[in-house]
């Protein structure tokens, strides 16, 4: 299907011709621009339509812009009046699925500007860096393996003497294994859960036992460790209140699903598969 042709035509023929809008007193979004055999065409449509242009469309002269979608609206309104009211079933689950996100992103929305106040933002910094320490920083290497017992054994060479960058190079499956496992100096957060749990236990010159990541098996070596200034309320603003408003959509969504009536069907041999069927909703 040529999606947008008549509109793209539409936008050609309104820059040719300099078509030229009328003027509405007291516009609202139920404004009637048209009528279709009597189906209402209202200003809330076109905006809405306007904001799923492509930005390049967006940046268009409004004149322009109207007088197009307008030419579009009608257009696709007397196509699908061809249904007399008839909703395809692949179009009404795709309405059903538009809306039901739409509306869970408007809720998501308000939650998020309601955790990132001025108030709340601040707030989170002074409980962060009141002391004026801006947490620690770490400078360690760490030994990649597949499996425990393989950590477990590298661990015990390393007991024994052996030198941790060259049981790196032969033995790490990470991409700092070529760099004798070198990662540099890293802050909280940088890293995952677990291993950063384990450096945080860690003094400098210590090798960890081995410590299990979604990554593999890891034994750590801690170089160096040192604190940081607490930075400046402007310099993490932004990070903060995004972290607000992570925790604040994470805390609610599992409020809600754990209060929820939530009954999931124990269909027999249903095959996962089915999610490829288009078939199923073709008619």
């Amino acid at each position: 299907m040529r999606k947008g042709l008549t509109f793209l035509r539409g936008v050609v023929a309104a820059t040719v011709f300099g078509l030229t809008v009328p003027a509405y007193a007291e516009q609202t979004a139920n404004t009637v621009i048209a009528k279709v055999n009597g189906e209402e065409i209202t200003l809330g449509h076109m905006i809405v339509a306007r904001s799923k242009l492509p930005a390049q469309y967006q940046s268009l002269p409004d004149d322009v812009l109207f007088n197009a979608l307008l030419d579009q609206l009608i257009q696709q309104t007397t196509l699908k009046q061809q249904l007399h009211g008839d909703v395809p079933e692949l179009v009404r689950l795709s309405v059903e699925h538009e809306k039901r996100s739409l509306l869970a992103s408007t809720v998501i929305e308000t939650i998020m500007e309601n955790a990132q106040s001025e108030d709340a933002i601040r707030e989170a910094y002074d409980a962060r860096y009141s002391t004026g320490d801006g947490g620690d920083e770490f400078n360690a290497s760490h030994i990649l393996l597949e499996t425990e017992e393989a950590a477990i054994d590298i661990k015990e060479q390393l007991d024994a003497g052996a030198d941790f960058a060259s049981l790196a190079k032969e033995s790490s499956t990470g991409p700092s294994g070529p760099n004798g496992g070198a990662l540099g100096w890293f802050q909280n957060g940088r890293m995952v859960p677990e291993f950063e749990a384990a450096v945080t236990e860690m003094r400098a010159g210590e090798v960890s036992d081995p410590v299990q990541t979604e990554f593999g098996w890891h034994v750590i070596k801690l170089h160096e460790r040192r604190k940081l200034e607490a930075p400046d309320f402007d310099e993490v603003r932004e990070e903060i209140a995004q972290e607000l408003a992570v925790q604040a959509v994470e805390d609610r969504v599992n409020q809600l699903t754990a209060n929820a009536m939530i009954e999931r069907s124990e269909i027999e041999d249903l095959d996962p598969s089915a999610l490829r069927d288009m078939s199923l909703i073709q008619n």
